[in-house]
């Protein structure tokens, strides 16, 4: 069992308090490792690093804080292995997916940000009065990044890689359910040499750490992916104290399903977009909609691909699916389940905890399920699951299809499937989501806005939309005439 640490000022400390938490693996249910129960005067040490590099960074070229975010991004790629093998651990996502996907993604944006360091411009305007008006865009100062337990490195990298670009200093907090990765890049940037004090990671719980992050009168600004109970938690403390606020929270997210779309691709990436990362990602299609006259046929075809998924040991490289992050969350999961039931909903295939064995015979583990049979209105149809739950619903029209789709506090993302071009657009445009794919899912362009609407956030993040949230913005007028 190993202890983690803090990364404050450049160096690799304990809690201030001696505080400890454990670490457990998902997929076996016992603990791996221990993480700092860091408090008020951990974020206080870590704040009062920032603050002192950031002169020295905020003044230091665009181009060089590229380089290095691309040191950074390079150590990242050279340790893709030990990476990925640490986040399926710590997660109980399949290795297979955290090197194909969360390893690389992290890598990518590291990359992304280091080129926008250099590259981002602000905006001019003439007036035909004699006068022009420029603004500058200046960073922030220090800035408070927390990220969720579901893509640890790839959401960590997401944020961390635009503050620091735009000459910011940072505190990040990690979830405390999936540290490590976080941790071993901590170390790496003491490889490179990262200047002391350029980016703190303080680990711990969020009424702890997190909240004093959040509270924090130095810290300028918030960007956080999470729940949207969290979410508004942060967003009411933030709020008195005038920060700048990045929410990305919860969904409910359809799949809107018509009879004429091409059906092998549409069953294959409906599948993945249910179950990838066991359900576990925010961008998951859970509300499966399908037009009545390819009801069944898709349905059946469907539930005969998710009995086929394979659940194993994620450290199989044949795992499809691996454990639940969680014993808390598990239990949620489940708690839906049997809500589901009790709500009228008939389950087609899964409904239970999952027996793996082997080593993970004490691993948290939830088949995949399917339901058919429930209302929209139902609870199961309009809160967050967040697991290897998926829902079936049949429509008859392109209106009640977007009723159903938008019928949730919810919007952050929807996918279409149909080959005909007009309604695809047309169906986009009704759509109350921030992201919305038409015959793909989860493709991914890091030039994009990225965000929701309605309880699903607000802001947004991606390409020069997070440079613009990690600086502030001041016009100048000049009057030449």
């Amino acid at each position: 069992m190993k202890d983690l640490a803090n990364y404050i000022d450049g160096r690799l400390i304990p809690p201030a308090s001696s505080g400890w938490l454990d670490v457990f693996e998902p997929a076996t249910g016992a603990i791996q490792a221990r993480v700092p129960d860091s408090r008020k005067d951990d974020i206080e040490r870590a704040v009062t690093a920032a603050w002192q590099a950031f002169p020295a960074w905020s003044s230091t070229p665009g181009l060089e804080r590229g380089q290095w975010l691309l040191r950074l991004a390079d150590l990242v790629e050279r340790d893709l292995e030990k990476l990925a093998q640490a986040e399926s651990m710590d997660n109980g996502k399949p290795v297979s997916l955290a090197r194909k996907v969360d390893i690389p993604r992290a890598v990518a944006n590291l990359r992304f940000f280091a080129a926008a360091a250099s590259q981002f411009a602000s905006e001019s305007h003439a007036m035909e009065s004699g006068a022009i008006n420029y603004t500058l865009r200046s960073p922030l100062g220090v800035v408070g990044c927390i990220s969720p337990w579901n893509l640890p490195l790839y959401l960590f990298t997401w944020k961390i890689a635009p503050a620091l670009a735009c000459g910011n200093c940072v505190v990040a907090k990690p979830s405390e359910l999936t540290p490590m990765t976080a941790y071993l890049f901590s170390e790496l940037c003491m490889e490179a040499g990262l200047p002391p004090g350029v980016l703190n990671v303080v680990h711990g719980l969020g009424p702890n750490a997190g909240t004093a992050l959040v509270e924090h009168p130095q810290v300028k600004a918030v960007s956080f992916t999470g729940g949207t109970r969290t979410g508004a938690d942060i967003a009411a403390r933030a709020a008195p104290k005038f920060k700048k606020l990045s929410l990305e929270l919860g969904g409910k997210n359809p799949t809107l399903v018509f009879a004429d779309c091409d059906f092998e691709p549409t069953v294959a990436e409906t599948l993945r977009a249910a179950f990838l990362n066991q359900g576990e990602i925010c961008l998951c299609g859970s509300r499966i909609l399908i037009e009545r006259g390819l009801y069944a046929r898709f349905r059946d075809e469907f539930v005969a691909r998710v009995r086929a998924l394979r659940q194993t040991d994620p450290m199989d490289e044949n795992c499809e699916q691996g454990a639940l992050v969680s014993e808390a969350h598990l239990q949620k999961v489940l708690g839906y389940i049997e809500l589901a039931r009790k709500e009228g909903g008939k389950i087609l295939c899964g409904g239970g905890r999952a027996m793996v064995g082997g080593r993970c015979a004490n691993g948290w583990f939830v088949e995949p399920t399917v339901i058919e049979g429930l209302a929209a209105e139902c609870r199961t149809n309009q809160e967050e699951i967040f697991g290897p739950v998926v829902t079936l619903m049949p429509f008859d029209s392109e209106d009640q299809a977007v009723a159903y789709a938008n019928g949730t506090p919810y919007g952050l993302a929807a996918s279409i499937w149909s080959q005909n071009t007009s309604r695809c657009h047309r169906v986009a445009a009704r759509l109350e989501a921030g992201l919305i794919w038409v015959n793909c899912w989860m493709l991914r362009d890091l030039r994009v806005p990225m965000g929701g609407v309605k309880q699903s956030g607000n802001g947004r993040e991606g390409g020069w939309e997070a440079m613009r949230f990690f600086t502030e913005a001041r016009n100048v007028c000049i009057k030449y005439a």
